[in-house]
């Protein structure tokens, strides 16, 4: 008998005027005790609304599920279970998506750890608590001591994870079910969540239910894989089957679109941008007198050079300064040193014309855009600023031809903004951008928020502007992937400074630096299992 089955799932929500919708159809899988078990799929699929069923965390009533539906935990009906409180962070644990939102910003966390123990094992205080300290400090936490008492937002983004961990382990569960564990991480630190996940998993002996939109984060822990489209299972089976021969046309595209690559052109070429010495700093101590006695140097001395018609990649974690750079050389904060833009110095630039010059697109493309205005409005504000002596007719003429150029047309000019999906609202990014005819284009992690297949399709698109433009980018990202795909060149940041820089080619075939190592490591673009049979952290052992 498999640890978990699941037969004929189907689930779905009743609407405001009573109708109902169903989200997740006629589903079947089973899990099996020790294993990996990877869900994938985009955003929609019906993968993480499947796993919350598992515990009964929908909104009842306003979701149902059909009167066949089952989930059967060692032979247990968990649906309309009276008692399937027992089994929340008992014999299943869960870890959400966002730590941030899961975790009680009012609690320390070595509170929240402890009192989850409380609630399922028969201990006192005292032993709950050494517990929770045991707990910190097996999933990595460093200074667990000093950390138990810590708040949320005292943490980082990978130490909320490993205390989200913690909880979900607290009682020793036979299944831990992990939504999207490492979306909001950096790819070092998501790297380090997968390698506790799985050596938990080695030493418990528990099973794991992994979701996840990143076919290369399954890829490289889970044993069997379920793929999700539109609410069904379109194919599941062995890893290494569904990866090496994918039989469905979605599971084909889904894993096409993690491997786009730059085709590289090895020609000479002048230089669209110059950045010397660039320093960012801010102040971070005064003394008593007011006097600035100390700075935090976000961008240290960087002198980088931006070929045209090329891609220049800037990677990085969060807070390695990249974004900072970026909006130094498009003139949006103070700066020391020079930026020159085919040798005029910034400085001597109007402002007007720089930003005609130098365009961005922005991460997040849904607040980038202003929710009051038009497509049309949207594209065409620029054409008022650096066109506005242009007929209306031919203002209009350049928003068509631009939004056809990105792949938007009929009366796509006449819509707001949120009636498109992410990946066409990063469309209109991009056409707001180009409609001014920009010589160098910002692009500042543009596909961090969008699907696998809606982010293959927005870098294809960048490289067929670069092409039948002849643009340079500037393509800042942490996503060792996507920079692979557009290219030409890559610096690599951290703590405000660049620890190589050298052309794709080199960075991904004969990196130098360890850091770089670290990050083309951790994003899964080396060969081989990574996570499969690796051996047992010493603290891990203590469990």
């Amino acid at each position: 008998m498999s640890l978990l089955e699941v037969k004929n799932l189907t689930l779905g929500f009743h609407n405001d005027e009573g109708n109902k919708y169903k989200v997740v159809k006629n589903i079947s899988f089973n899990l099996e005790k020790g294993e990996i078990l990877g869900i994938v799929g985009e955003s929609g699929s019906g993968k993480s609304i499947t796993a919350l069923s598992i515990l009964g965390l929908l909104p009842y009533p306003k979701a149902f599920h059909s009167a066949d539906s089952s989930i059967k935990f060692e032979g247990t009906e968990l649906l309309d279970n009276n008692n399937i409180r027992d089994f929340r962070g008992g014999k299943i644990g869960f870890v959400f998506q966002e730590p941030m939102s899961s975790l009680n910003p009012l609690h320390k966390i070595g509170q929240q750890i402890t009192e989850n123990i409380l609630i399922h094992r028969d201990i006192s205080r005292k032993r709950a608590k050494a517990e929770a300290l045991r707990l910190l400090k097996i999933t990595g936490i460093k200074n667990h001591k000093e950390r138990f008492n810590a708040y949320p937002h005292e943490l980082s983004g990978g130490q909320r994870q490993r205390v989200m961990i913690a909880m979900a382990i607290a009682n020793k569960p036979d299944i831990l079910i992990a939504d999207e564990p490492t979306t909001a991480l950096d790819v070092t630190i998501a790297a380090q969540i997968l390698d506790t996940l799985v050596q938990l998993k080695n030493t418990m002996g528990m099973s794991i239910i992994l979701i996840s939109h990143d076919l290369s984060v399954i890829r490289k822990v889970a044993d069997r894989v379920i793929v999700m489209k539109s609410g069904k299972i379109v194919e599941q089976g062995g890893c290494d089957d569904i990866f090496r021969r994918p039989k469905n046309s979605y599971t084909k595209a889904l894993i096409y679109s993690s491997n786009i690559l730059k085709k590289y052109d090895n020609t000479k070429s002048d230089y669209a941008c110059q950045i010397k010495n660039l320093i960012v700093k801010y102040p971070i101590a005064k003394n008593f007198w007011g006097k600035i006695t100390d700075y935090l140097y976000a961008v240290n001395n960087v002198s980088l050079k931006l070929k045209k018609a090329k891609t220049l990649g800037v990677v990085g974690e969060s807070g390695s300064g990249k974004t900072t750079l970026a909006m130094a050389v498009a003139g949006l904060i103070k700066y020391q040193g020079n930026v020159y833009i085919n040798d005029e110095n910034i400085r001597n630039i109007p402002n007007k014309s720089l930003r005609k010059k130098i365009q961005i697109v922005f991460q997040d493309p849904y607040n980038s855009l202003n929710p009051r205005m038009t497509v049309r409005e949207i594209v065409g504000e620029g054409l008022e600023v650096h066109f506005k002596n242009e007929s209306k007719f031919n203002k209009l003429k350049r928003i068509k031809k631009v939004l056809s150029e990105v792949g938007l047309k009929g009366n796509a000019a006449d819509k707001y903004p949120h009636e498109f999906s992410g990946g066409q609202r990063q469309r209109i990014a991009i056409a707001r951008a180009l409609v001014v005819e920009p010589e160098i284009l910002i692009l500042d992690e543009p596909t961090s928020a969008l699907d696998v297949t809606i982010a293959a399709q927005i870098l294809k698109l960048l490289q067929k502007i670069q092409e039948t433009r002849g643009l340079s980018y500037l393509f800042i990202s942490h996503d060792m992937r996507a920079v692979r795909a557009l290219a030409d060149d890559i610096a690599v940041m951290k703590d405000g400074n660049i620890l190589e820089i050298n052309s794709a080619t080199n960075i991904f075939n004969h990196p130098f630096n360890s850091y770089t190592k670290s990050l083309i490591k951790a994003a899964n673009l080396t060969k081989g299992k990574r996570y499969g049979n690796q051996s047992v952290d010493k603290n891990m052992r203590q469990i």
